[in-house]
């Protein structure tokens, strides 16, 4: 949202998506949408293994890789994108990483104390680049920078109305009712991915996934319970909420913020289950919150990226 106009101060910038599980809709003309590859949530905490290697084919993924014509453009500027980094890698161009991956695969971040192989070796090698550099929740290198935070999110006031924002899009709306439930004075707003038409059972209202209503109840929220992704923890924390994160299953990179957040002080569950409710009950009686500092300085970012590689 807020690096493309940055990039377009500097020239004429051609935009592409892969992948079929976006919900965010950019606000931007898009030149190429490939199917890519996509891990595919499930609805109990994790990703579908199953489901997201049926969602890709290798014929399909090679022949996307073949037709994006990268040796027409100046520049390449890669978001843990595959198709372009492997077209960029079958010939030979440079392709430049600007991505959160590349910030928790670094060496110097925070690591889970139990290590996926597997993970690790798709993180490294689903989309090679020729230059490195990355997005954290905090600067553990020089070629780290803090959070990139969207403009609708800095200008917001931050309110605090007493309900609770939820952000789990790999539960589905039946399992975090039955656990939210249980907490009788708490009010939740639920975003959820799994249902169409907003409803209320009980103390938790679900309702689509919505940016602008997002927003809006994350700032004017108590606190986030939300997975270990990057956007909504970062954002959450430069608005000054306190969250609990719950890192999705068989997910390596959510494993990996989560170590980074335990390493700032943000509390992390493993799962949404009856064990856990000890844990969400301190978190709901404590005031703690994590104080970050995440100046706004994306077009310096972006000028020395460009200026350096063009």
């Amino acid at each position: 949202m807020d690096i493309i106009p940055c990039l377009q101060a500097f020239g004429e910038v051609d935009v592409l998506i892969s992948g079929i599980q976006a919900d965010i809709i950019l606000p931007f003309d898009i030149k190429y949408r490939l199917h890519g590859l996509s891990f595919i949530f499930g609805k109990s905490g994790g990703v579908d293994i199953w489901k997201t290697f049926m969602s890709s084919t290798v014929r399909q993924v090679i022949r996307e890789i073949n037709s994006v014509p990268v040796e027409n453009y100046d520049l390449i500027i890669n978001d843990f994108e595959p198709i372009t980094a492997w077209a960029c890698h079958t010939k030979d161009i440079p392709c430049i990483g600007l991505s959160h991956q590349i910030g928790v695969m670094h060496p110097s971040a925070p690591k889970p104390e139990e290590t996926d192989m597997m993970g690790k070796f798709i993180m490294k090698n689903y989309a090679p680049v020729s230059y490195a550099y990355g997005f954290h929740f905090k600067e553990y290198h020089s070629s780290i920078y803090t959070p990139v935070i969207r403009k609708a999110i800095r200008e917001i006031e931050p309110t605090n109305n007493g309900h609770y924002t939820v952000y789990l899009p790999s539960y589905d709306d039946a399992h975090l009712i039955k656990h939210l439930t249980k907490f009788v004075d708490v009010q939740w707003d639920v975003f959820s991915k799994h249902n169409s038409k907003p409803f209320r059972y009980k103390n938790v209202k679900i309702q689509p996934i919505n940016s602008d209503l997002f927003i809006k109840s994350m700032a004017s929220s108590s606190g986030v319970l939300c997975g270990a992704g990057f956007e909504t923890p970062a954002e959450a924390l430069y608005l000054g909420k306190k969250i609990l994160a719950i890192p999705m299953k068989n997910q390596y990179e959510q494993h990996l913020n989560a170590a980074a957040l335990i390493d700032l002080g943000v509390p992390v569950i493993k799962s949404l289950k009856k064990k856990y409710e000890y844990d969400i009950e301190l978190w709901l009686n404590s005031d703690k919150v994590v104080q970050v500092n995440y100046p706004n300085n994306t077009m310096q970012i972006i000028e020395t990226l460009v200026n350096r590689h063009k």
